[in-house]
């Protein structure tokens, strides 16, 4: 779980934690001032938790596409013998990786032409 859903799901638990109800059963009783202060208050820290997690979830992601366009555009400038050989030295280098790596794209395979 990343760090952006760890927040999101803090702030949801908190906030349902805290929930209250803003009438009575009585609907002619008036609510405290100091209740209703209260209850402005936590709902303007919520609001910033929301805004706060958001706001890593926008950096999270620009900075996750930002290096998936530097890997992109390093792959384009690449011959294709030359991404063939570097996947070779990686296999080489790296067995039990590369064993794990094809068996999850042999599943991902297997699983869309079962699909369809």
């Amino acid at each position: 779980m990343s760090e952006f859903e760890k927040e999101v799901k803090k702030a949801e638990k908190e906030l349902e934690q805290s929930l209250i109800p803003v009438t009575d059963e009585n609907a002619d009783e008036k609510l405290d001032d100091e209740y209703l202060g209260d209850l402005k208050m936590q709902a303007q820290e919520y609001g910033q938790k929301l805004q706060d997690a958001a706001e890593k979830a926008k950096d999270f992601a620009e900075e996750k596409l930002a290096r998936a366009g530097d890997k992109f555009n390093e792959l384009k400038e690449k011959d294709p013998k030359e991404i063939v050989e570097d996947a070779k030295d990686y296999a080489k280098k790296n067995p039990g990786q590369t064993i794990l790596i094809s068996a999850a794209v042999g599943l991902l395979v297997g699983f869309l032409i079962k699909r369809k």
